[in-house]
């Protein structure tokens, strides 16, 4: 697959993330909507913690039972000292900024809600960018490898998972009172999206196994921070059984989707 093929698959991978960010225009909701919404939001972010902690922990796994096996010890210490250090990081320089934010809008008291509905946005769509960041590796390097079958496999997948990543990234916004800009969620949908597109230009050029555990644990982290935000959003509408209920849903629906595309081959 040429260097041009990929740039544009990669691209059309992270575009579909738009295709969620609509549902930030839905208005007069009632309350057990609007936490349906949000919580549903909540579950895929929860699946993606899951997803992207088994990718960053499998090939530190390799390493580990290479070095029991008799191997280096050395590859395994240096993966799990960049996963750790990066879901550390991750979580811990979200978690600052949003106090930095915080202080700037001035909230009135330390139990109120931390941050405003385009905060939690905007710490998704950062958490889901340095995910598709390691996305666009994967596609760049399988491209690069000539693995083209598996490189288109992996563009579908992926395309379909960011579809589902914009609904993530709008479902908080659905609570406003004014609607989101356009504008507004197009930058959202660049910060979420654009990184599929770059990790596939840095993964055609050369592939990196620390490279990729860095980027997943900094996913990782900021989505651990994301996924608490949002329940916090959501345990304000207080209706409990509603989200409890979406919060199933939303997870269901991502793992129906990932088995799908994993018996696809992708």
């Amino acid at each position: 697959m040429s260097f041009e093929q990929t740039v544009v698959l990669a691209a059309f991978a992270g575009g579909t993330i738009f295709l969620g960010l609509p549902v930030a225009k839905l208005r007069n909701l009632s309350q057990s909507w609007q936490a349906g919404l949000t919580t549903a939001a909540g579950g895929v972010i929860l699946f993606l913690i899951w997803d992207v902690l088994s990718q960053a922990v499998d090939p530190v796994s390799t390493a580990l039972d290479d070095a029991r096996g008799g191997g280096s010890a050395s590859t395994f210490v240096l993966y799990a000292a960049i996963l750790g250090a990066s879901v550390a990081f991750g979580f811990l320089s979200v978690t600052y900024l949003s106090g930095r934010l915080t202080r700037r809008i001035g909230r009135p008291s330390p139990s109120a809600v931390a941050l405003t509905p385009q905060q939690v946005a905007l710490g998704t769509a950062i958490g889901l960018g340095l995910h598709n960041f390691s996305e666009g590796l994967a596609i760049g390097a399988s491209a690069a490898t000539g693995a083209t079958t598996f490189a288109t496999l992996l563009v579908i997948g992926f395309a379909m998972h960011n579809a589902t990543e914009g609904f993530a990234i709008a479902a908080p916004l659905s609570q406003m009172e004014r609607d989101a800009s356009w504008r507004f969620l197009g930058v959202a949908g660049v910060i979420g999206g654009g990184p599929t597109f770059a990790g596939g230009v840095v993964g055609y050029a050369f592939t990196s196994v620390s490279l990729s555990i860095l980027f997943l644990g900094l996913a990782a982290g900021a989505l651990i921070f994301v996924f608490n935000e949002t329940m916090a959003v959501s345990r304000r509408f207080a209706v409990p059984m509603v989200a409890g209920t979406a919060l199933m849903v939303g997870l269901l629906a991502a793992f129906g989707t990932d088995f799908v595309l994993t018996a696809a081959g992708a």
